[in-house]
């Protein structure tokens, strides 16, 4: 291909040149004909000191810059270099900016070329990597990158990224690269000619063999599905028991240096015993145990011996994926047999390729992210097996368009479907059926339960992983909820007779095939703004409600609940917001039935409608269904009553007035569970981390419903040294929260953290328990670090994940990261990145909390403590889970600060650290505690 392409990357003293940003350093890389032709790079004098964090970040200072040329001496080198020539960066708006303005500040034309930029490209046609950074990308691709954030050596890495996806998008498929053209029009990257060129380039030369493991099927590609692997094992399978010390042997030649473990051996032990006597069992296994081999080598073997299957369930994504990637890896080089193992999700994890097809034809005005998600996932559809959400790296609008493409049972034609048999859910299931090893999430396992036994094939035996969030998935399955935003995302699915959407699609296709519904379908549109505006005035009247009922100001942050009683709505508000529910109900049903009339003419012309046309009947059936139970949900949670439940109603006090969410949830589950879970399994495995509470299995096994099963336990001790490897401090200055304001204490504990990270070198995580607490202490801190002496990351303050947060954290030398609910666990950053942990709070749930209320309320009816049966056996675990963050491996060490003085003050404060390992407990002041720390580390 005959073009030229210029690589730029600037260094500058900041993000913004029109505030007086410049730049310091200028790298080009010219490429042409497939190859770097040129390279040149130099340091500019900004004419401005460069501030210190920048200096530490690109590794130029002042003094390297001093002497360098102004950018007007270099300008015509450049404006030479990009004569003709696309301008290619990573990404290009940052770069084009600043050339842009100092080209203008030079009295140069600027830059009216085409332009590249390698981030959005490297998203279309590298749609699985987990980041689009240089420096992630140079690392996958095995670029020598050596020094990152120097403007030449960034050039270098993006020239040779451009090189490496020009020739990926010149391999793909012809037909992929033809149904990208009209996609990549609407980019920032002027792709159009280059597609062009490989269009033609195959078009005309003999380029159009047949790929073996690609399928064109219907105007796309996709890769063909392997074939699962037969079984080949002919000999008796051992038992595990008999097989340890050979599998011991397979293992160390398999990962160097590697030993079973005493706690490994024992918790092995104990599972296979477990399954091969049909029992329950609870496992707490200590940090460092290696608990996924250990429940997956008994579990498979007894599965393999046995000749079923053995379900493999984690609370999140994380562990799935890692169970899979690594895991079954490592099995296949280590038993003495062959087996097949399957990851089996919640449906809308999977693509279906009918929606896909029909939105890719949709010719309709739509954003970038969308564009963008329509390439990538055109790019993928040659790579991938599964179709599997979690390996797609879409934009964060992309995750709107993936629910109008996922999988879903209410809109699944089924064998009718042209794409049945290609199609990802069924295949994930079909793998499923027969896999020795199923690996699914406690979210699909209780969806599974809910629906009765539709999802997952038939188990007599499953090994639960993470088991401490059993109570809380089950709870959450077995209850309901609604919201506004649940009916407003179906009205837009289904939209008007004036917009694009199902509504017109679908009139206009009973016109088609001679129908005479249109009087139906103007009442429907009717129907539907009547609905549409009574329902928003019923959740605006919950709203109000609420807020007045709660006290809620307008300054306070998050939602604010108010537990209710349906058969009991009575006094102030209540009757009005009655009336409106009995308002929407009726208009409901009459949509409903109205909707039923369409679907029922329409069906009694099913067999004569194409292939487009019955994909928007069974969409219009789904809506239905949906619809359905929407109407449902709202009746069940405002108008009927069951003493088992709680139900509550949620409302976001800073957003929408309509913005309100309405629950129930069963105050106890352990009846359920027994009835439908624990008596219909031969054996259930609970393992994980923080299971008992003061080395007892009382709670949880009182919780889940688990004794009249007698269940067998176990208490697999932590390999880790934590004497050797902890400290665990109680500073005696701080105040005690309730004897001060909550002002006061927020500016003793963001003094102690700043003078903690000073002794630590940063590399802390500070553990809160309130959002709001851990807002006010962020920006209070941020005004305490100087020259950005510390890099402060907070959760929902700072953008991204947790993995993000977590991954940013890891990055920089001396950081400090807050985080809430989901960082005290899962968190898992090992090595010198984290030396200090604070937990500023004993994690006791927030007495208002209506379902943790309504348990209390249900202890107290039976002459029991809600405070020591819930509340601090709850607080336990959790404390357990935070302080299991700072030790991840046999070198770390690191210090633990508590910052709550009940944990030495109170009788129960004792429970804490009875449940810790044996770590060495220190109370003195913070000055006292620092030089120890000081010392120790």
């Amino acid at each position: 291909m005959n073009k030229r392409f210029v690589v730029v990357d600037l260094e500058t003293t900041g993000n913004n040149p029109k505030k007086g940003d410049r730049i310091i350093q200028v790298g080009v890389v010219v490429v042409e004909q497939g190859k770097i032709i040129n390279q040149f790079s130099s340091f500019v004098n900004p004419e401005i000191s460069i501030p210190s964090f920048i200096q530490q970040f690109t590794g130029i200072t002042n003094d390297m810059v001093v002497d360098a040329p102004l950018f007007s001496s270099i300008a015509p080198i450049l404006m030479d270099y990009l004569d003709g020539a696309y301008f290619v960066a990573h990404n290009v708006p940052f770069d084009l900016s600043f050339l842009q303005n100092e080209l203008d500040m030079c009295g140069y034309n600027t830059f009216t070329g085409p332009v590249i930029d390698t981030v959005e490209l490297a998203r279309l046609l590298m749609p699985t990597e987990e980041s689009f950074k240089l420096n992630h990308l140079a690392t996958s691709l095995n670029f020598v990158h050596d020094r990152p954030h120097q403007a030449d050596s960034d050039a270098e890495a993006t020239a040779r990224i451009l090189l490496y996806l020009l020739e990926k998008l010149k391999g793909l498929p012809l037909l992929t690269m033809q149904r990208l053209k009209p996609i990549i029009k609407r980019f920032n990257s002027g792709l159009e000619d280059i597609l062009q060129t490989y269009i033609n380039e195959k078009l005309t030369t003999a380029d159009l063999k047949v790929d073996n493991t690609l399928d064109e099927f219907r105007q796309l590609v996709i890769k063909k599905a392997s074939e699962p692997t037969k079984d080949t094992t002919v000999n008796e399978i051992p038992y595990f028991h008999d097989e340890v010390n050979t599998v011991e042997e397979r293992l160390q030649e398999t990962m160097e240096g590697f030993e079973i473990r005493k706690s490994q051996k024992e918790m092995m032990d104990s599972i296979d015993q477990a399954l091969m006597e049909n029992q329950h069992l609870l496992v707490e296994a200590g940090t460092g145990t290696g608990k996924s081999l250990a429940y997956l080598l008994p579990g498979l073997f007894f599965a393999k011996k046995n000749e079923t299957s053995m379900v493999i369930s984690t609370h999140t994504v994380q562990l799935q994926q890692q169970l899979l990637e690594r895991d079954m890896n490592i099995l296949k080089n280590t038993v003495p047999f062959s087996f097949r193992s399957a990851v089996l999700k919640g449906r809308s994890h999977y693509l279906c390729l009918r929606k896909f097809e029909q939105k890719l034809n949709e010719q309709l005005d739509q954003n970038y992210d969308t564009l963008l998600s329509k390439g990538q996932i055109l790019v993928w559809l040659t790579e991938t097996n599964e179709g599997d959400v979690e390996q797609i790296n879409l934009p964060s609008g992309g995750r709107v368009f993936w629910n109008e493409i996922q999988s879903e049972a209410k809109t699944c034609l089924g064998k009718h479907c042209p794409w049945f048999s290609r199609c990802f859910y069924h295949r994930a299931r079909n793998n499923a059926y027969g896999a020795d090893i199923i690996i699914t999430n406690h979210a699909l396992l209780f969806t599974d339960i809910t629906q009765g036994h539709q999802l997952l094939p038939s188990y007599k035996h499953i090994i639960i992983d993470e088991a401490h969030h059993i109570e809380e998935v089950a709870s959450d399955h077995f209850g309901s909820s609604t919201d506004y935003f649940s009916f407003t995302h179906l009205f837009s699915r289904l939209g008007t007779l004036e917009s694009s959407d199902l509504m017109q699609q679908l009139f206009m296709m009973q016109q088609e095939i001679g129908l005479n519904l249109d009087d139906y379908f103007e009442k429907l549109n009717e129907l539907i703004l009547d609905v549409k505006y009574e329902l928003d005035d019923c959740f605006t009247q919950i709203h109000s409600l609420v807020v007045k009922r709660v006290s809620a100001s307008k300054n306070e942050i998050g939602r604010k609940s108010l537990r209710f009683y349906p058969h009991e709505m009575k006094g102030n508000g209540w009757k009005e917001i009655q009336e409106a529910v009995a308002r929407v109900q009726m208009y409901l049903k009459d949509t409903l039935k109205l909707m039923k009339r369409i679907i029922d003419e329409i069906s009694l012309n099913e067999e004569d409608l194409n292939f487009p046309q019955s994909g928007l009947f069974t969409a219009m059936k789904g809506f239905y269904t949906n619809f359905s139970e929407e109407e449902g949900m709202l009746e069940e949670l405002l108008l009927h009553y069951d003493p088992n439940y709680v139900y509550w109603i949620e409302v976001d006090v800073r957003g929408a007035k309509n913005a309100t969410f309405i629950y129930n949830k069963p105050i106890e589950v352990s009846q359920i569970l027994a009835e439908n879970f624990f008596s219909k399994k031969h054996s259930v495995i609970m393992t994980s981390a923080t299971l008992t509470v003061k080395n007892s299995f009382e709670y949880l096994i009182h919780r889940l419903g688990l004794e009249d099963f007698g269940p067998s336990t176990k208490i697999i001790e932590s390999p880790f040294l934590y004497e050797n490897q902890v400290q665990l401090m109680v500073p005696t200055t701080l105040p005690n929260i309730k004897e001060v304001d909550e002002d006061e204490y927020i500016y003793e504990i963001v003094m102690s953290i700043l003078d903690i990270a000073k002794t630590t070198k940063g590399r802390m995580l500070v553990l809160f328990t309130s959002y709001d607490m851990l807002r006010k202490a962020y920006y209070q801190l941020k005004d305490f670090i100087v020259n950005e002496e510390f890099v402060l990351i907070g959760q929902g303050i700072s953008s991204g994940s947790r993995a993000k947060l977590t991954k940013n954290f890891k990055q920089f030398d001396q950081a400090i990261l807050f985080g809430t609910s989901s960082f005290w666990e899962g968190v898992d950053i090992p090595g010198e990145d984290l030396s200090c942990l604070i937990i500023v709070r004993l994690p006791f749930s927030p007495p208002d909390n209506p379902i943790f209320e309504a348990r209390s309320e249900k202890l107290k009816e039976l002459g029991k403590s809600p405070f020591m049966e819930l509340s601090l056996p709850q607080a336990i675990i959790r404390f357990k889970q935070g302080f299991g963050r700072l030790i991840r491996s046999s070198h770390d060490r690191g210090v633990v600060f508590v910052f709550d003085r009940r944990i030495t003050g109170t009788r129960y404060g004792k429970s804490f650290i009875q449940s810790l390992p044996q770590v060495p407990l220190k109370e003195n002041t913070l000055q006292e505690l620092l030089y120890d720390i000081e010392n120790w580390l």
